[in-house]
């Protein structure tokens, strides 16, 4: 007896492969934020107030103090979600795999859109502010004064040896290329020899596109944060995608083929304790 195998299983296997791929390789919130992909809608984390200790002559001899909880949490509210129609005719006429092209795109639609949301939500939330020179990173007198500005906002905390990560636009590149170019025999070198030198000072440097950092409503939240950029920290955020993207294939009353629908919950949390390590840069 033979096993068969269906046609939207052979679909389904494949838009998991694709998925996997595209979300560890494209996604920037992958690389700085924690993910948590459980089920659960909220994530917990209440926290103390700070003691205070204190240097005093000895005598054995103290005074109590009293702390205050506070509770913090993730709470998943917002979806991202695309929806096509694949005619029949569509997809027996074209001279290649016309449901895997549109889930390809589909997929990367959604990519897109996840690193928006997080990317700006890190960025309207970071408490700690840096004004650049003018002419912010496009100009390469600037990018190592910013870099070195940037690395002293974070100095000292403990949290440090997570690792370091500065998102720019595609437009700031310019200036950090000619500035690589010129800096030092073997910084230059690497940066001539194998092109962008990505971790410069130490820091992961991550390229969005243009306009990724705009003033806009995503899903609950709207950011200002048109000619921002964002550093920090890496893991100090967390961004909940529950159970993953998840697929709808149905068939139309009124067409045929079928309705396909990309769909996924997010949540994103900057931890209040953790505010201070995520800096809100504003491009001069």
């Amino acid at each position: 007896m033979s096993n068969t195998i269906s046609d939207k299983t052979y679909r389904d296997k494949y838009r998991s492969a694709a998925l996997e791929k595209i979300l560890r390789g494209a996604l920037v919130s992958e690389k700085i934020c924690e993910v948590d992909r459980e089920a659960g809608l909220t994530i917990q984390n209440p926290y103390g107030s700070q003691p205070a200790a204190e240097v005093q002559a000895i005598s054995g001899q103290y005074v109590v103090d009293d702390y205050t909880t506070t509770d913090d949490t993730l709470t998943v509210n917002n979806e991202v979600i695309v929806a096509e129609h694949i005619y029949d005719f569509e997809s027996i006429l074209t001279k290649f795999d016309l449901f895997a092209n549109r889930t390809d795109e589909m997929l990367y639609a959604v990519a897109s859109k996840i690193d928006r949301f997080v990317v700006n939500n890190l960025c309207e939330d970071g408490t700690e502010t840096y004004d650049t020179p003018v002419g912010g990173f496009t100009d390469p007198v600037n990018v190592n004064e910013i870099l070195s500005n940037l690395l002293s906002k974070v100095a000292g905390y403990s949290d440090v040896y997570k690792g370091l990560f500065l998102v720019i636009e595609n437009t700031d590149l310019t200036g950090f290329i000619e500035s690589q170019a010129k800096s030092g025999f073997s910084f230059a070198d690497a940066a001539l020899k194998n092109g962008f030198y990505s971790s410069p000072m130490g820091i992961d440097v991550y390229v969005v596109r243009s306009g990724t950092f705009a003033d806009e409503t995503l899903g609950t939240t709207t950011y200002t944060n048109s000619g921002h950029r964002v550093f920090g920290v890496k893991n100090v955020a967390t961004y909940a995608h529950p159970r993953g993207i998840r697929w709808e294939e149905k068939p139309v009353s009124g067409k045929t083929g079928q309705e396909v629908v990309c769909f996924g919950y997010i949540g994103f949390k900057l931890w209040a304790t953790k505010a201070t390590l995520i800096v809100d840069i504003t491009i001069k």
